[in-house]
């Protein structure tokens, strides 16, 4: 019987189940082919949905920008609120990003070099951000620092002792809600999974044998992360570094929650898109005109993100292979 049926349907080899390279192409084909229209209609399907939801939107984003004119779009992105919207929008990245830098550097350093209790608590919170709403997360600090929350006694009146050495002092926060630290408290929880979890595959994979030789050859605990385990992560904690920073610009939940929507003082690009697209007066030329700076942004980043995997594929591959 089994002969019978070996006949009819022949069975691989043992060669061939261990090492698929092996096996007849004939029969990788055989088993691995589709009629040529089902592959058509896949790739098409594919087409058709990279330009309806992508291709399509970000083409009428700039087609509606310069509708009506190149100077129209000048003078909507340099007008004093747009303006401020730009400088509030790079301010923030440009604290959210290297504070997330360290913050990522030393939780990868942590998680992957280290073994100790509640190791997979830290890295459960780490990925808080990736489960939180951003609109539930800028509630929590509205809750927090806002003027019902907890913390305003310290931020309305301040925290008044005294010590044998320093006399009185006054312990007083900055104003949180409506005012820039929020907009930065809140832009920082969104985006700081982002370099450290870029950064924990990798050096999870590569260990700690390079940092423990160069500790046996007398190198100290600085030289050795500048000289072995930086350049060993520099692609991809540059990747991450870019994919913060397009985050960090781009956020819209959290910070529309603490901002309040001050024109000229809280707006970031996003929200300054969102007000002039609401404005009664239906200026759509200017809030396309302002979503055209951050889609050019998203573009750029596309583009630096599609050079970095082209040039150090292997090294980024190993991040998403865990």
């Amino acid at each position: 019987m089994s002969e019978a049926i070996s006949a009819v349907i022949p069975f691989p080899s043992k060669e061939s189940l261990l090492d698929p390279a092996s096996a007849p192409r004939s029969r990788i084909a055989d088993a691995t082919a589709e009629p040529r229209w089902i592959r058509w209609l896949l790739i098409a399907a594919a087409l058709l949905f990279l330009l309806g939801f992508l291709l399509l939107p970000l083409l009428l984003v700039f087609v509606q920008a310069l509708g009506g004119g190149v100077q129209a779009f000048i003078a909507a992105v340099t007008e004093v609120d747009a303006l401020a919207a730009i400088k509030l929008t790079l301010l923030v990245t440009a604290i959210v990003v290297p504070l997330n830098l360290v913050f990522g550097i030393a939780a990868a350093w942590v998680v992957s070099k280290h073994d100790f209790r509640g190791k997979r608590l830290l890295v459960s919170l780490i990925d808080l951000p990736f489960a939180v709403s951003p609109v539930v997360a800028g509630l929590v600090f509205v809750l927090i620092f806002g003027a019902q929350g907890w913390a305003w006694p310290l931020i309305d009146g301040g925290w008044h002792s005294s010590l044998p050495w320093l006399g009185e002092f006054t312990l007083q926060l900055p104003k949180i809600i409506f005012s820039t630290p929020g907009i930065v408290l809140a832009t920082t929880f969104v985006t700081f999974p982002f370099i450290a979890r870029e950064l924990m595959p990798l050096m999870e994979q590569q260990g700690a044998d390079e940092e423990l030789a160069a500790l046996s050859l007398g190198a100290s605990g600085w030289q050795t992360f500048w000289r072995v385990t930086l350049p060993n992560i520099r692609w991809a904690l540059l990747y991450g570094v870019l994919l913060c920073s397009a985050r960090a610009m781009g956020e819209f939940g959290a910070v529309s929650v603490v901002s309040g929507h001050i024109r000229g003082r809280t707006n970031t690009l996003p929200l300054h898109v969102e007000v002039l697209y609401n404005d009664i007066s239906q200026n759509y030329g200017a809030a396309f005109a302002v979503a055209s700076l951050l889609a050019v942004s998203a573009l750029v980043t596309l583009v630096l993100k599609a050079y970095l995997e082209w040039r150090h594929g292997e090294s980024l591959a190993a991040n998403h292979r865990h």
